[in-house]
């Protein structure tokens, strides 16, 4: 009996870490970026009616090198992304793993920063106050879940992703319904080959499917803050699990926001929009309750994809002092204090990008970041399964 309550306890604790993980790769994929719309219609939308089959190929390739990413430091003990790519590169890793160092610094210098940007200028615009006062604010929040490490950071995804999801589905769903007609009539005119007003594509297969690809290549240079993640798993059977969420969940949340959004695709509004959501919302139902939730999403979406990627860094930082201290006690004695200022470092150096207001830099950013995952990831992935016959995860 006594062992049988045992392995309900079990059961019982994977499940929440199972969901938690998958929730951290949720939050660090839609961020402020996703929740505005912005991002759906610059790699899926403006491509045409290929926007409702391609987001099955980029969140698949995304779960799959996820799931390998996973496995390998599960197994190899790599915890942070450093120790996994000196492990991972082998031979080559003096040149490769100082690579990838520079593509995730392209990635807080880039992601971070749009998030604190995005953030803080929506809640200037709910509140009135000056842009830094906002952008300190955001940065307050990422300081305080990043600190306290991999556990809390768990933690605040789910809890984020939750109201995301809740979020997404109030805005979403009502406006599906009432907007029906116009969705319909928006893939109609697609499939006909009319562009939507944002697009200047041609329709075309070929750079709908390439633009699928890069959103995943620069989605996948995120794969680095899952590794801390695997230090509490027990089981393979976890990240296999968690795996099958990660893809369940971003793409259930993608193919809605593209079904919603084709309802505003051809809106001469749309042309002068930073905010997509909001002339969906302004064109459909409930404008006055969902336009704050719209707002409330951007700054979760931003908070959570920061706090993930400063989370990331930090484990390196704080993991590679640590490395040289000898006793167990030593490490535990200053470890929240050297949490805490490499989380003060990186949080300042993405807000201090944000008060550039260098959003088109931050743009081009992306694109940069998804070339530099190509030669840094999705390519050593690649030839290392292929290489070991996957016999290393």
């Amino acid at each position: 009996m006594m062992n049988e309550k045992r392995s309900l306890l079990v059961d019982k604790s994977k499940m929440p870490l199972t969901l938690g993980i998958a929730f951290v790769a949720f939050t660090t994929q839609f961020g402020c970026g996703f929740a505005s719309g912005a991002q759906i219609y610059q790699y899926f939308i403006n491509y045409g009616i290929w926007c409702l089959l391609l987001p099955l190929l980029s969140q698949g390739l995304y779960a799959i090198f996820f799931w390998y990413g996973m496995r390998y430091a599960y197994k190899h003990k790599t915890y942070d992304y450093r120790s996994f790519s000196d492990s991972l590169y082998g031979k080559t890793r003096h040149v490769m793993s100082n690579l990838y160092e520079i593509c995730y610094l392209i990635m807080i210098g880039t992601a971070s920063a749009a998030a604190f940007a995005t953030g803080g200028s929506t809640i200037t615009t709910l509140f009135g106050i000056p842009y830094w006062m906002s952008t300190v604010i955001i940065g307050a929040f990422i300081f305080l879940i990043a600190l306290f490490g991999t556990s809390v950071v768990r933690k605040c995804a789910a809890t984020l992703s939750v109201l995301i999801i809740i979020g997404l589905v109030m805005v979403l769903v009502p406006n599906i319904i009432a907007q029906w007609g116009e969705i319909t009539a928006s893939a109609g005119r697609m499939a006909g080959g009319e562009m939507a007003v944002l697009s200047s594509e041609s329709g075309a297969f070929g750079p709908a499917l390439w633009s699928a690809v890069l959103y995943f290549f620069f989605q996948l240079a995120s794969v680095s803050v899952m590794y801390q993640q695997m230090e509490e798993v027990t089981d393979v059977k976890q990240i296999n699990k968690a795996a099958i969420w990660i893809f369940v969940c971003n793409f259930a949340a993608m193919e809605l926001s593209i079904i919603g959004l084709l309802a505003v695709a051809h809106v001469a509004e749309l042309a002068a929009a930073s905010i997509p959501m909001l002339v969906l919302v302004q064109n459909g139902v409930g404008a006055g309750i969902l336009t704050p939730v719209i707002s409330i999403l951007i700054i979760l979406g931003a908070i959570s994809t920061a706090v993930n990627m400063i989370s990331g860094i930090v484990t390196r930082c704080v993991n590679a002092m640590e490395r040289r201290m000898s006793s167990k006690e030593e490490k535990e004695k200053g470890h929240l204090a050297r949490n805490a200022v490499f989380t003060l470092l990186f949080t300042f150096l993405a807000f201090g990008i944000a008060q550039f207001g260098l959003m088109a830099v931050v743009s081009k950013g992306y694109a940069y970041l998804g070339y530099a995952a190509l030669i840094t990831l999705f390519i050593p992935f690649v030839v290392h399964a292929l290489g070991t016959g996957m016999k290393e995860i």
